[in-house]
């Protein structure tokens, strides 16, 4: 597995003045961003790296400067910092050093399909090649691909860090995971948000979104909400650890509670939660997720907990209650399709994604619509793990096929917004927060079946 942390450069002075970056190199870190990537620096310090990557531009570059002497303070980080133009950011040429609104009000329908559909936005630029057009956004997901091609290969089943900016960054977190362009505004990075990606290979090769945009070594505790949300936030957790998934049994829609360290776990999820203002929130009607919302709402007594059915975790059939190595004896060869291709996999006596996908993005959308109609601002959702996988995958407009490319913990926060409404697409904020549990960046969860 080569493991690659990615990290968004420090606050800069035109992320202040909410002002268009690109790639002009104008902006400097501010006193907050140098603290910021300071922190991030000791963050990641009990990680060793084979390799540190950053974007050429001061912004970035600075940020991997101030992470790097705090990770050289520990004797064995060796890797030096390489500098790669296949990490710069999006090249909006027109737009950048001009504030937000003045691209909005100078470039009003541009903006709007920047927002609504940036895959097509298009820029017509005259340089030494003449008049050429420019699609911003496909050409940073070619250069992502790029990076990664060109990166991967020299580094199987190493760790690598790489310091870089918004948009360049949601480009390789896509480009891996195989979220379209038409879907760039879905996942966000916050400045020295912190992001884990694992690979069995190279691009195109199985790949695990372990955790994404992590911001509470900064102080906060979930992504700040942007200026602009006018809509819904999402807190999505998997139910605390079971004693089947210590295991790693099968346990599907076999009611097994909670053991005491999911008790714990769920605890420490409603401390980390508690200063959040929730409004509403659902919880699988199970043994295992209706306790840990209880138990995070104790936090918030006034809050009414709604069962939805549609949340239940996946029926295994025939392979409830067995480990995999009873389920291999029993039934050759499934459980290697189940891995590979999860989608054409039909439990035994039991469910397909398919069906799990019907019901929970059913709930989902029901749940979402409840809280527009009542004006909640936050709702809490409690699930499983099959059950959260199949809803980031509707949530991102991915295939069932990209169902293993989710990390879900035991007790871990995802966060998801509707900064536009419910008639807006979602965007994944951040996801797999498993800090409360005091492991540092890294999800040590049970690996646990499902």
């Amino acid at each position: 597995m080569t493991r690659v942390i990615i990290v968004r450069h420090g606050q800069s002075g035109y992320n202040t003045e909410r002002r268009i970056q690109g790639r002009t190199d104008a902006s400097t870190l501010t006193e907050k961003g140098r603290n910021d990537a300071s922190i991030v620096g000791k963050a990641l310090s009990n990680i060793l790296f084979n390799a540190i990557y950053s974007s050429p531009l001061q912004r970035a570059k600075h940020t991997a400067d101030i992470i790097h002497s705090e990770l050289a303070t520990h004797a064995e980080q060796s890797a030096v910092i390489q500098v790669s133009d296949l990490l710069l950011e999006i090249d909006l040429p027109l737009w950048e050093a001009l504030l937000t609104a003045e691209v909005k009000q100078k470039f009003a329908e541009d903006y709007r399909t920047w927002h609504q559909r940036p895959d097509e936005l298009r820029m017509l630029l005259n340089d030494a090649q003449g008049t050429r057009e420019h699609f911003p956004v496909l050409a940073l997901y070619e250069q992502a691909r790029h990076f990664w091609q060109e990166t991967l290969s020299q580094h199987q089943g190493e760790t690598i860090l790489i310091v870089g900016h918004n948009g360049i960054n949601r480009a390789l977190i896509s480009t891996a995971l195989g979220i379209p362009p038409s879907r760039y505004h879905s996942i966000q990075q916050s400045n020295c948000g912190i992001t884990v990606l694992n690979f069995a290979g190279g691009l195109g090769e199985p790949v695990q979104l372990e955790s994404l945009n992590q911001t509470q070594h900064t102080g906060e505790s979930l992504p700040s909400l942007r200026p602009d949300h006018q809509g819904i936030r999402l807190l999505l957790v998997r139910h605390g650890e079971t004693d089947w998934n210590r295991q790693t049994r099968f346990q599907g829609q076999i009611d097994v509670p909670l053991n005491d360290n999911g008790r714990q776990q769920s605890q420490k999820a409603g401390d980390f939660l508690q200063e959040v203002a929730i409004d509403f929130a659902c919880s699988s009607p199970m043994l295992r997720p209706k306790e840990t919302a209880e138990i995070i709402l104790k936090q918030h007594p006034n809050v009414k907990l709604d069962l939805q059915d549609g949340l239940r975790e996946i029926s295994h059939g025939l392979w409830e209650g067995k480990l995999e190595t009873e389920i291999e004896q029993e039934f050759p060869g499934e459980l290697q399709r189940w891995r590979l291709v999860p989608a054409q996999v039909q439990m035994p006596e039991g469910e397909n994604l398919q069906e799990v996908w019907e019901r929970s993005v059913a709930a989902w959308q029901s749940i979402v619509e409840t809280a527009s109609t009542n004006q909640f601002k936050t709702v809490l959702v409690v699930a499983h793990d099959a059950t959260n996988k199949t809803l980031l995958c509707h949530i991102l407009g991915l295939s069932l096929e990209n169902f293993w490319n989710f990390r879900q913990g035991n007790g871990a926060v995802s966060v998801i917004d509707y900064p536009s409404g419910i008639d807006g697409l979602p965007v994944l904020q951040a996801m797999n927060i498993t800090t409360h549990f005091g492991g540092g960046v890294l999800d040590k969860t049970a690996a646990g079946a499902l």
